[in-house]
Formats: C-alpha cells, sequence, structure tokens
C-alpha cells in the first residue's frame, strides 16, 4: 500500500512542496509514495497581482503539471486535523466531510486577511486578498464609473502602506483614469499608522517610494489609524474623516488557523514556529511552510516573511523533506539566503532592491522589466514537463 504525502493548499508553497516531493521520489525511483494536493480549485492563484486590473486572469491551471507528475488532486476545504489518527477531515465540494490519511503532512494553507476589529470594515471594505475579494473590488470600480462624478466617488482610501498597500496605492491613479476619464480629478490616499512612509524599508527605499507617490499625486496620512468604516467613507482616530465610496483595507494578514488544535508554538502572526526541516516539534509527520511557518532563512536572524518569494522555497524544502523522511533519506535543512525587493510603483516604474538591507539597483522603467517578468513568468508554475519541472523544484537550485 503506498504511503502518503497529503498537502494541504494549492498555493506558491502548496505547489512545489507536491512539485519537490515528486522529484525526489522520482530520484529515488520509488513508486510506493502517493503524492496529494488537497485545496478548493486545481489552481495557482498569483495573489502577488491582485492589484492589478483583470484580476481573473492571475491564475494558473495546475491540472497539467499535476497530470504529468502523477501528483492527485483533491477537490475540498480542510477543517481539521486529526494527529492522533494522523488524518484530515475536509469539506468536499458537495459539503460532504471526510476523512483521509496520511503518512506525512504539508499544512501550505496559506494566510488570511487580518482586520483588527475595525468597526464597519467587513461590510463596506475592499480587500485584494484572495481572487473572489479583489474580483469584488474591481466590479465595484467599474460600477462607480457609471455612477455621477462626485469627490467621494472619485476617492479611494487605502488602509495600510506596506507593500500590499503601496502597489495597490500607486497602480490606482492610472486605474481610475481610465475608469473615469483622464480629465477626472481623482484622489488615492494612504492611511498609516507609522511616523513615515514604508517604515520597515531602508532609507534609499523609503525616498523613493515618497519620490513616486508625491509625482503620482497619492496622499499619506501618517501616524493616523482607523476607527470605523461606513458607506460613506471612513472615520480616523484622531476624529478627521474621508468621505470615499471605496476604501481597501491591506493593513495585515494573519496565519491560516488551520490546526489550531495542535499544542504547538506559534508566533504573533500566528506562523509554526517550526524546525530547519520545517517539521512543527512534537509532530514528527506534519510539516509548515509557505505562510504556515516561521523558519529562519539564514544565521543572521532573518526570518522568512509571508511573500511568495519565501513560500516558493519553503514549499520546495518542505516537499523535499516529508518525501526525504517517507523514503528513508536525510532532510535539508532551509536555508534563503538571498533575499530581494521588487516594489511596484505604477505609473511611476518600479524599484528593485538585494540584501535584508534594502540596497536599491534599479528603478523606474527597468525596474518595470524586471517585475513584470518576475509577477508574469518566474512566479508562474513550470511547464507540464517532467525534467523541466522537476529542475525548478531543487531546492538547493538558484532562484533569487
Amino acid at each position: 500500500m503506498k504511503q502518503r504525502i497529503l498537502i494541504i493548499g494549492s498555493g506558491f508553497a502548496g505547489m512545489w512542496a507536491a512539485v519537490s516531493a515528486a522529484r525526489l521520489a522520482h530520484l529515488q525511483n520509488n513508486d510506493a509514495v502517493e503524492i496529494a494536493v488537497l485545496a478548493p480549485q486545481p489552481e495557482l492563484r498569483v495573489r502577488p497581482r491582485f492589484y492589478e486590473a483583470n484580476v481573473t486572469t492571475t491564475t494558473a491551471d495546475l491540472q497539467p503539471l499535476f497530470a504529468e507528475l502523477d501528483i492527485r488532486f483533491i477537490a475540498g476545504h480542510a477543517e481539521r486535523i486529526d494527529a492522533a489518527e494522523n488524518g484530515v477531515w475536509y469539506k468536499t465540494p458537495h459539503s460532504d466531510s471526510t476523512f483521509i490519511p496520511y503518512g506525512k503532512l504539508i499544512m501550505a494553507s496559506g494566510s488570511q486577511l487580518h482586520h483588527f476589529g475595525i468597526k464597519g470594515i467587513a461590510e463596506h471594505g475592499f480587500d485584494i486578498d484572495q481572487l473572489d475579494t479583489a474580483r469584488r473590488l474591481e466590479e465595484h470600480l467599474n460600477d462607480l464609473a457609471n455612477q455621477p462624478e462626485s469627490a467621494a466617488r472619485n476617492t479611494v482610501v487605502v488602509c495600510g502602506g506596506g507593500f500590499t498597500g503601496i502597489e495597490l496605492a500607486t497602480e490606482l491613479p492610472s486605474r481610475l483614469k481610465t475608469l473615469f476619464g483622464h480629465h477626472s480629478k481623482t484622489k488615492v490616499v494612504v492611511v498609516e499608522r507609522g511616523p513615515v512612509i514604508g517604515g520597515r524599508y531602508s532609507e534609499a527605499l523609503r525616498n523613493i517610494i515618497r519620490d513616486a507617490s508625491d509625482e503620482l499625486g497619492i496622499e499619506w496620512r501618517l501616524n493616523a489609524g482607523i476607527e470605523m468604516v461606513n458607506a460613506e467613507g471612513v472615520t480616523l482616530q484622531d476624529g478627521s474623516r474621508i468621505n470615499a465610496a471605496t476604501v481597501v483595507w491591506t493593513a495585515g494578514v494573519k496565519a491560516s488557523p488551520l490546526g489550531e488544535n495542535l499544542t504547538a508554538d506559534r508566533d504573533a502572526l500566528g506562523r509554526f514556529v517550526v524546525s530547519p526541516e520545517l517539521q512543527i516539534p512534537g509532530y514528527s509527520h506534519i510539516y509548515a511552510t509557505g505562510d504556515m511557518a516561521h523558519a529562519k532563512t539564514d544565521d543572521l536572524g532573518n526570518t522568512a516573511l509571508m511573500t511568495c518569494q519565501h513560500a516558493i522555497q519553503l514549499g520546495k524544502f518542505a516537499g523535499h523533506n516529508a518525501a526525504a523522511s517517507l523514503l528513508g533519506v536525510e532532510g535539508l535543512p532551509y536555508r534563503q539566503q538571498n533575499y530581494v525587493t521588487c516594489l511596484d510603483l505604477g505609473a511611476w516604474g518600479a524599484v528593485y532592491t538585494e540584501g535584508w538591507d534594502q540596497q536599491v539597483k534599479l528603478v523606474r522603467e527597468d525596474a518595470k522589466k524586471l517585475k513584470i517578468a518576475i509577477t508574469n513568468e518566474l512566479i508562474y508554475p513550470p511547464k507540464a514537463d517532467r525534467d523541466i519541472a522537476f529542475a525548478a523544484a531543487d531546492p538547493l537550485a538558484k532562484f533569487v
């Protein structure tokens, strides 16, 4: 009977975990291992592109790749892990509750938006965290184009000035002009709790974000928090109001709650604190990866971020190590010493940095070309070709 590696999630980490596990089983010439992916759809949703227009095009069908690599796909939504019985309870598309056993489990169920209890944001706000919610925002903006012009119609408030908030805010001016007409007086406001623009970035990167924002006409409200959101806009914690028909929340995410019944350490973002092999301590059959894993990238104190850059590599190591454990092969400690940032800045261009200290290497159109290559090619699934896919899935192969 085959031993099953069950992977929950078909995002960047889940997809690459499956391909990497299949690669090692192939190299070991072992057909006694079944690799199965449990997810709602057999597709990769390219989340880093959800700030763009035409968001429905930002998906990739995984069925050809899975078929080529003999990876089994199971349609369903994981609900509970039964570590004592080495199995997972999941709900099928027909809402049937089903149990599936595993030899090894890889949790790659990602992350979700965190509203921090802000009043009215769930009812009146928008977000680009998931494909469905990004599509909802796009439909809303398209509908506004048919509404009478007003200051509120033409104003978008972006709540949160992190990576996602910056990319969305800088994309919006040209997007709104296309929808409302190039003579419309549009306004994009970023509300940020921190005292400076791009507070977690290097000074050089912060200066570029500020310059791009100024050129694009983006207004920043610093040292500001959201008190309440309603259909007419937002109230800030200092009592001031911003009237806007569109309020988009980008201020925080947390790891999927799957596995809350496991007795294991999690960080402030809800991620499992894992071993170098990405195992959850105390659970020798369970691995966490992608946005579910608090993992050290090096010996300098850096930790993987909730980005596709880290999820891709985390997935490759998790898949390899889960398969290695079943096959009696030595595992590989996760390491990802190289770190880059490529931030889209809308019509201004983009900026590319290298290293954790974010040294600026490319700006404007040169960086924009690289950004497009990354988000439209590099992070997409490999071709449904065994040799190409397995070469790309090698955890030790150069990625960035």
